[in-house]
This record gives C-alpha cells, sequence and structure tokens, in this order.
C-alpha cells in the first residue's frame, strides 16, 4: 500500500461508514406528526434580530404575519441592532399591528439582539428565531409545534431551502441545503444534531430560563446554544415539512467568508467550551460518532485535497520539463513514489463512486421527506464536483484563523431575495 492510498482510504472509509449508519438509522425516523388542536396550540413569539436589513425586512416580516396560527397566540417581536440605514423606519410602519412589537437598541451583535427580543416576547411558550433574511411558508409553524409533544425536546429545527436558485453557487447550496434536510431528519433520531439553524428555529421559553440566554459562540450563537442544550441533557428535534427559505451567498468570495465562519466557529466552540462532548459515551451518537466525523472531515478534506493540489502541480512541472527539456532536477518538486498509474484505481474509484451515490441518495430522501420544490439535477452535479473543488479552501482558511487567532467576520452582504 503506497503513500496515497494510506491516507485516502481511512477518510473513504469513514465517509461510507458514515453513509451506512444514516442508513439503519433511516429505518428508525419517525413518521410526520399528528397536527396539534387549535385550542391546544401553544402561545409562541417570533424574534427578528434586524441590523441593515432594508432590502429584505419586509418579505421576512409579511411570511410572518401570514402565517397559518391563530393571531392571539402569535407575537412578531422586531429588534433593530442600531442599523445604520432605513430599517429602524421600515420596522416603525409594522408597529401598529397588534401582533408585532419593534424595539430598538445600540448594536450589540445578533445574539444580543435576540436576547433582547427573548425579554420582550411577553408570555411566549415557544420561541422562535428568524433571520431578517428569511421567510416561512404559512404551514411552516404548525408543522414544528408537535415535536414538543416529549418533554426532552429543547428545540426543533425546520427545513432549510433556497428560493429559486439562480446561478451556479445558488444551486449548488440548494442541493446542499437538501441534503441538510435529510441529515437532520436522519441524525435528529439519534439526538445528533449539534446546530439549530437561525432561521426559524424553535426553543421552549424554559430553555432560555435554565441556560441562559444567547452568546456570542465566536460568531455561531445558534450552533453554541444547540451544543449547550445537548450538554445539558436535553434533545433537538426536526420537522422535515416546515419550511423556511434562507438566502445564499452569490459569489465565491462571500461564500468562503461565510462559510470559514461556520467552520471556525465549530472548531472555537469545541475546543474552547464544549470537548467534552467529543467521545464522551453520555452523549450517544452526538459524541461517539458525529462530532468525531466532523473533526475528520475537516481534515480529510485538507489532506486530500493537499495530495490532489501536489499532484497537479507536479504534472505541470513534468510537462513543462518534458515540453522545454527543463531537467527536473531544476525544479523544487520532489519526487515520490505517487504515481497515477500505480494507483489501485478500481479500490479508490469503487469507493468514491459508493461515497458519491450516498451523497445522492440522501439529497433525494431530503426533497422527498421535505417535498422541496423544482429540480435538483443541475445542483446534485454542481454539488458532486464544485463543492469538492472550493471546500477545502474555506476549510484552510478556518483552520488558519483558528490556530492564528484571527478576528471572524459575520456580515455576508451579496445576497438578496
Amino acid at each position: 500500500m503506497n503513500a496515497f492510498e494510506i491516507v485516502v482510504y481511512p477518510f473513504l472509509f469513514a465517509a461510507i461508514y458514515f453513509e451506512v449508519f444514516l442508513l439503519v438509522t433511516l429505518l428508525s425516523a419517525s413518521k410526520k406528526k399528528a397536527p396539534v388542536p387549535e385550542s391546544l396550540l401553544p402561545r409562541v413569539a417570533v424574534i427578528v434580530p434586524c441590523w441593515n436589513e432594508e432590502s429584505t425586512i419586509s418579505a421576512t416580516t409579511d411570511s410572518l404575519l401570514a402565517l397559518s396560527y391563530p393571531k392571539d397566540k402569535l407575537r412578531i417581536v422586531l429588534v433593530n441592532d442600531g442599523s445604520t440605514d432605513r430599517t429602524g423606519e421600515m420596522l416603525e410602519s409594522y408597529a401598529s399591528n397588534p401582533q408585532v412589537k419593534v424595539v430598538h437598541q445600540e448594536n450589540g451583535g445578533k445574539f444580543a439582539a435576540v436576547n433582547f427580543g427573548i425579554q420582550n416576547a411577553g408570555g411566549a411558550d415557544l420561541i422562535g428565531c428568524l433571520d431578517a433574511d428569511s421567510f416561512v411558508e404559512p404551514n411552516a409553524l404548525r408543522e414544528m409545534i408537535p415535536y414538543f409533544d416529549d418533554a426532552t425536546i429543547a428545540a426543533v429545527t425546520p427545513a432549510m431551502s433556497v428560493h429559486k436558485p439562480k446561478n451556479i453557487l445558488e444551486h449548488m447550496q440548494h442541493a446542499e441545503f437538501v441534503l441538510g434536510i435529510a441529515l437532520r431528519y436522519i441524525l435528529a433520531v439519534v439526538n445528533g444534531l449539534y446546530v439549530a439553524p437561525g432561521p426559524f428555529s424553535l426553543y421552549r421559553r424554559r430553555v432560555f430560563d435554565e441556560l441562559g440566554g444567547f452568546k456570542y459562540g465566536y460568531q455561531t450563537e445558534d450552533m453554541e446554544m444547540a451544543l449547550r442544550v445537548q450538554k445539558a441533557g436535553y434533545a433537538i428535534a426536526s420537522a422535515p415539512s416546515a419550511r423556511v427559505y434562507t438566502k445564499v451567498m452569490r459569489t465565491v468570495p462571500t461564500l468562503l467568508k461565510q462559510r470559514t465562519r461556520w467552520t471556525s466557529g465549530f472548531l472555537l466552540n469545541m475546543i474552547h467550551d464544549y470537548w467534552s462532548l467529543v467521545g464522551n459515551p453520555r452523549y450517544g451518537a452526538l459524541g461517539l460518532l458525529v462530532l468525531p466525523l466532523a473533526f475528520f472531515s475537516i481534515v480529510g478534506g485538507l489532506v486530500v485535497a493537499g495530495i490532489a493540489l501536489y499532484h497537479v502541480i507536479e504534472s505541470i512541472v513534468r510537462t513543462v520539463s518534458v515540453t522545454y527539456g527543463v531537467p527536473l532536477s531544476y525544479t523544487l518538486m520532489p519526487r515520490f513514489s505517487l504515481e497515477w498509474s500505480s494507483l489501485p484505481v478500481t479500490g479508490i474509484l469503487l469507493l468514491s463512486l459508493l461515497a458519491m451515490l450516498g451523497s445522492i441518495f440522501f439529497i433525494i430522501l431530503g426533497k422527498r421527506v421535505s417535498q422541496t420544490p423544482g429540480h435538483l439535477g443541475c445542483g446534485v452535479i454542481l454539488y458532486i464536483f464544485v463543492y469538492a473543488l472550493v471546500a477545502p479552501l474555506w476549510l484552510a482558511r478556518s483552520v488558519v484563523e483558528v490556530t492564528t487567532g484571527a478576528k471572524l467576520s459575520w456580515r455576508n452582504t451579496d445576497a438578496r431575495f
């Protein structure tokens, strides 16, 4: 077995093992929950933190007002987090609506805005959080409520989708988000979720009373809260039929910025605050499988990408050497025994194809359980081939930021409804 095999095989086996685990767990996945009678529906407050969201806040607020839910049991709290554009003025236009409460604060960040909103949530039993660049379908809230029939459930996550993807990156992320729906649907069975996404996750009010409000969380406050919930012994459920549309990045630089923040936030939260969850049997599949594999995938992505990059550069150097007669010894490329012709192509190729087919299956599953509209063919192809090219860029940048202590940046501004 040569150096290439020694490095690549473990990561391929880990990917396939995880997919097999998901398939087995899928057999235990719960069916759709029965709706809660209207007379028993709990009081809900949805917090919308806003900072310079003048281009999207109207669509977001209008979607909440259109929710199919008793108006006397739904409160919408719009929090202006020190915006410098017309966001505050636009929020005030909703202040006369009896369902809406508008509050203003000096800029303190998203986590502080959500906490301020919770303070103004009145007597709500459940607290929802919705990003000001997202909007929900009318039945989304009712689809999530039944999952709170289990007293151990502290939070419920929805099915996030991309609204009418247009360019290559949007289609790629559309397929990725649908895959995420399937993963959350399955991992919720074994309480393996470590993030409750900002777009419309729903929490029990008493969770904040017991565990405190949102924290900075290295600019991934939704992930930090989910990890805190898990550490406290609660569970997180997934409602795959509760649809929320969210904006995605339209350009490579903003995509890298967003994913770097996500990955760096995961690493920093785990290393500094929640390392005790990793490998801990007390937390079941989350501690023994999901979190270790999350670390493993970051390392694997970087290592495999590094090997591929080496081969690309090596091929270019050798081509130049042959074409222009430049002796290979004049270059800086060390010659390792990693010739592509010597690789056991059948083994590597077979495992890669199995892993690829597994991803496609779960994307199809995600579309089916969530009934996501539209076609995914283009998105699936882009996800399989383009994602592998850009993901190593944000993985490498995240590792550099974490190891050097660089300041993380949160704001992404290129996407619009």
